[in-house]
């Protein structure tokens, strides 16, 4: 069975930066399993599988995988796809596109140049000390920022938010691998386990995602679901509106923009991460 893949950088101002992404098309007869493998195989951050297809409505259905599970939402595989779809597969190039997710419908839609996605309402966990972090990683009290708490917060996929007090501890940060996924393991929530350091410095966004898969420590150049959260979780204890650009991957040789609109408005989130994805190749995947 031959499938039609593409292959995007999202979040990226050009080629080769931003997060890559595998589109996978007819995904349809693929079993849960193939799809995981071929994820391991292409071992990006994540790739997806369009298993439904409604060119007549501008919807599709996607599945989504990491190299080592499959995920219930993620924000750089949904705008890439979401690119794929708009300027390869419909007609048109439709500014508003649909898709189904496992948490449920995203709303799409395309201005100029940037794609934005809607996410789900967060919900706020657990909340936890600076010393835990001081036990797994080179960070000393100092270097946490105090203004907020570490929290876990989810969109669909779960993340704690970390605050750091300057640019330097960012760049610097190092964790103990074995020490962080032990610590994950006990405190998360859930199955998808990752820690979101950031700074904030004004209007001015950084930060690394980090996790362990397949027993690895794996940091990520863009993270559009852990942007979702970092958005909701800045509205709620930040300021209830803003608009500001979140730059990851610079210490890994991606540098990505991840663009934030929100709004709070009494309990009601309007949380909307965008970007942009820039095309690399095609091709024909042998299933």
């Amino acid at each position: 069975m031959s499938l039609p893949f593409y292959i995007v950088d999202v979040f990226a101002d050009k080629k080769y930066a931003g997060n890559q992404l595998a589109v996978f098309m007819d995904a349809e007869n693929l079993s849960t399993e193939q799809m995981q493998q071929m994820a391991r195989e292409i071992n990006f951050a994540e790739s997806t599988f369009v298993t439904k297809l409604d060119k007549t409505n501008n919807k599709a259905e996607i599945r989504i995988f990491t190299p080592a599970h499959e995920m219930q939402f993620a924000g750089h595989p949904i705008i890439g796809t979401s690119w794929v779809l708009m300027n390869k597969i419909f007609d048109n190039s439709p500014n508003e596109i649909k898709l189904e997710v496992p948490i449920g419908p995203i709303a799409i839609n395309k201005s100029d140049d940037l794609i934005w996605l809607k996410a789900a309402q967060p919900k706020f966990w657990d909340t936890f000390s600076k010393i835990d972090f001081t036990f797994f990683s080179n960070l000393k009290v100092s270097d946490f920022e105090n203004q907020f708490p570490i929290q876990e917060v989810t969109t669909g996929s779960a993340f704690v938010m970390v605050g750091l007090s300057s640019k330097r501890a960012l760049e610097n940060l190092a964790l103990d691998k074995d020490k962080a996924d032990e610590w994950m393991k006990q405190h998360c929530k859930t199955d998808h386990r990752g820690l979101y350091f950031y700074y904030l410095e004004g209007e001015k966004l950084f930060s690394r995602m980090l996790c362990v898969e397949h027993n690895q420590l794996v940091e990520d150049a863009a993270t559009g679901s852990a942007s979702t959260c970092l958005q909701a979780f800045l509205l709620k204890y930040h300021k209830p509106e803003f608009e500001l650009t979140n730059h990851q991957g610079d210490y890994i040789g991606r540098p990505s923009e991840i663009y934030f609109n929100g709004k709070l408005s009494g309990d009601l989130f309007d949380i909307r991460i965008g970007g942009k994805a820039q095309f690399v190749a095609k091709g024909e995947w042998e299933a």
